[in-house]
């Protein structure tokens, strides 16, 4: 039976950035668990440049950013074992156990006082799409494609269709052009595109690549191998129109239809989960339901930036360590905390945290959060109660772009009784 004060879950940009930061705090017992035969995550197959300009002032590419934090966990010594999946975590009174497996240990029985959820999303494949037609050859999600090509060597096809404008879709239509493929036209079931505007230039405009919004696929031709496919325009209700279907030959279609948080693990726990990011409910500390629990990165809620994901892992790592720390501490600690729900209306979907408990918060606490449509001339505006403690102009908000308030603890503490605060879009 082995024993760790700490046990990440995923060896991907938040595991490493969440291992570093409790290393930093004095977490020395700590342990990082990773299925795939390398540490880097998603990142290996991402050989685009664009990372790192927030976190190292300079532009990466994905493997290039991830080994930036390889190195630094190999320079601390932090402990990994590769190829070794995780099946179950459980708690017994406040210890946790994990377990896991791997060809050289077999079944591994892990306790441990703190576990950080870092497993990262997946892609919504075909079957989750509702798309008719059979089911022939040249169908890929952008995000295996794009590991066919940039890890493998393979073309998946050279005439391409993309179904969803999300980050991974766009790129890899640039991508495929650069290899020398024909990319037909990208087409957006929403009235807006789900990526950074930045992509949209860069990997579309750029290439004269045309992108359709509010269009879907309605047919996919070919039994053997796809020969073409039928898009048509959809009304307000996302359903087709009759009469606008439009026909594309076409090898191949690639979907990139949005990304899932990897959150079997956390539902297996029992941990409270958000309808909206399909991730884990946390509070400012980024714990989750279950105490000594925490979340980060795509696991937690997807992001568009992965200097982002590091970041956040970074104050997952801080506060796990804080946790460790503590453990004497909190286990005579029985006391009711202040806790604050953070609740959106008026065109805000979601925000991260959830729960704020102000007796944890340092000075500033950031906030992130999506919008449900695009927006131009808005105002982002927090209120306690009455008093509006946050607003803030933006020029342009949109479903693809993650946008952040800060909030300050004064402010929430000068408020007796606070349970709640609101966060909106408003006119002025």
């Amino acid at each position: 039976m082995n024993r760790y004060d700490l046990i990440i879950i995923g060896g991907g940009p938040a595991g490493l950035a969440a291992a570093i930061s409790a290393k930093e705090k004095g977490i020395d017992n700590l342990l990082i668990l990773e299925r795939d035969k390398e540490l880097g995550g998603i990142l290996n197959q991402c050989i685009h440049n664009g990372f790192g300009l927030h976190t190292f002032q300079e532009e990466l590419t994905g493997p290039e950013y991830a080994q930036r934090f390889i190195n630094q966990a190999k320079e601390l010594s932090i402990p990994y074992k590769l190829n070794t999946m995780v099946l179950d975590i459980t708690k017994n009174g406040r210890e946790k156990t994990v377990t896991a497996m791997n060809r050289e240990d077999g079944l591994l029985v892990l306790k441990t006082k703190a576990v950080i959820l870092a497993m990262g999303c997946r892609e919504r494949p075909r079957g989750a799409l509702n798309i008719p037609g059979y089911r022939p050859a040249g169908i890929y999600t952008a995000g295996t494609a794009q590991r066919l090509v940039n890890m493998e060597g393979y073309m998946p096809g050279r005439e391409v269709v993309i179904l969803g404008s999300g980050d991974i879709g766009l790129i890899m239509a640039r991508r495929m052009t650069l290899e020398g493929a024909k990319v037909k036209v990208v087409a957006e079931l929403m009235p807006y595109s789900g990526g950074l505007q930045r992509n949209i230039v860069q990997c579309l405009e750029d290439f004269d690549i045309p992108l359709k919004l509010s269009h879907t696929v309605v047919d996919i031709q070919g039994k053997d191998r796809v020969t073409g496919v039928t898009l048509a325009q959809v009304d307000e209700n996302r359903k087709p129109i009759k009469g606008t279907e439009e026909f594309y030959s076409c090898d191949t279609l690639l979907l990139s239809c949005g990304l899932i948080p990897e959150n079997e693990l956390s539902d297996k726990m029992g941990i409270k989960m958000s309808r909206i990011t399909s991730g884990a409910v946390v509070n400012e500390s980024l714990e989750t339901s279950a105490e000594g629990v925490f979340a980060c990165g795509n696991v937690l809620h997807v992001h568009d930036l992965v200097d982002y994901v590091s970041e956040e892992a970074g104050r997952a790592g801080s506060h796990a360590a804080e946790y460790i720390l503590d453990w004497e501490e909190k286990e005579k600690e029985q006391k009711e905390e202040q806790e604050i729900t953070v609740e959106t209306e008026n065109g805000i979907r979601y925000s991260v945290p959830q729960v704020i408990r102000p007796e944890h918060m340092e000075d500033n606490l950031t906030l992130r959060f999506r919008v449900g449509a695009v927006y131009r001339d808005k105002y982002v505006s927090v209120y306690c109660q009455d008093k509006r403690i946050v607003h803030k102009k933006k020029k342009k908000l949109a479903p693809g772009e993650m946008e952040q308030v800060i909030l300050k603890k004064s402010d929430l503490t000068a408020i007796p009784g606070l349970d709640k605060i609101i966060m909106k879009l408003e006119e002025a």
